[in-house]
């Protein structure tokens, strides 16, 4: 082999592995990119005492689990693996139980969370009044809220992922669907009102 060549080929592959560092740093981890349907809302209607605006794009059954009860239902958002898991309790003289267990549910999140918001829900023209409790961090619930009209039906809610609770992966997602929440407590009727 000439030796000329034999140099010039070893000085151009020499020149392609790059001049050090910068090519040995590892990539910072990155997310699938979410597509998101464009928002539409269908109401939802039963025999249970309520009504509210469902995406259009989730699905609203009732829920199945083993010690479900009448009038609980779970909505579910198989694209991202969300559901929000809704429990109905007639009141009968024990609203207080329900509003500490409510607390307590979303309280049991404080380990994980780096914080937990409260906001108030009143509306006096539909009596539905409640609480949302917005929560931060890698809790295993980003989102959790009870309604009721205070003196006889209560319904609370716990959004939910079927994936580990990693806040920076799915925050997209939970934004996406707080929005949905929103919107079904701002369209929540009770029927006897």
């Amino acid at each position: 082999m000439n030796p000329v060549f034999s140099l010039i080929f070893l000085t151009v592959l020499l020149s392609a592995c790059g001049s050090g560092d910068e090519d040995l740093k590892p990539k910072p981890r990155g997310y699938f990119r979410i597509d998101f349907p464009e928002k539409k809302y269908q109401p939802y209607i039963s025999d249970c005492p309520f009504t509210f605006e469902a995406p259009a794009y989730a699905f609203v059954h009732p829920a199945e689990e083993k010690n479900s009860e009448p009038c609980w239902l779970n909505i579910d958002f198989p694209r991202y693996k969300g559901r929000i898991h809704i429990s109905y309790k007639p009141v009968h003289n024990n609203l207080r139980q329900y509003l500490e267990d409510a607390h307590t549910l979303a309280s049991k999140h404080e380990i994980k969370a780096s914080s937990i918001e409260e906001m108030v829900i009143h509306n006096d023209s539909t009596h539905v009044y409640g609480l949302v409790y917005d929560i931060e961090g890698n809790a295993a619930s980003s989102l959790q809220f009870y309604l009721t009209d205070s003196t006889t039906h209560f319904l609370r809610g716990a959004l939910y992922f079927i994936a580990p609770p990693n806040s920076d992966s799915i925050a997209p997602v939970v934004e996406f669907i707080r929005k949905d929440v929103f919107k079904l407590i701002k369209t929540f009727r009770w029927k006897d009102r």
